[in-house]
């Protein structure tokens, strides 16, 4: 018989933690200070004690709402435990991933440097 706790329950856990906090933070989470937040990743330690869950937010300050998911983690954890059938609810710590913003620089960029090379083409 398979061991419940194979390679990919980590990952299974990871995805039902994100789909679960992703609709909880929408509809329960009442902070002020708290954005359009869509959550993009989570990873869970091996020992299901933490997970980092990875936010962008689409309207709103990033500061401010991590600053109201962190201090709403405990209420969140709390819901998480309601729904998920695991023996142990990681603590959640929330972290601003910055790549949508990186990449969106790197577009204007590729796009600038393909403009001024269309002007170079252009005057030679």
């Amino acid at each position: 018989m398979p061991s419940r706790k194979g390679p990919h329950r980590g990952l299974k856990v990871a995805d039902q933690i994100q789909r679960d906090l992703s609709e909880l933070i929408a509809r329960e989470l009442k902070d002020p200070r708290l954005g359009m937040v869509t959550i993009q990743s989570v990873e869970v330690t091996p020992d299901y004690a933490h997970a980092k869950v990875y936010f962008s937010v689409l309207v709103g300050d990033p500061q401010q709402s991590e600053e109201a998911l962190n201090q709403g983690a405990g209420f969140l954890r709390h819901a998480l435990f309601k729904r998920l059938h695991i023996h142990t609810v990681p603590t959640l710590h929330f972290v601003y991933d910055r790549s949508i913003e990186r990449a969106a620089d790197l577009n204007a960029l590729i796009a600038k440097a393909v403009a001024s090379r269309g002007k170079d083409e252009d005057g030679a």
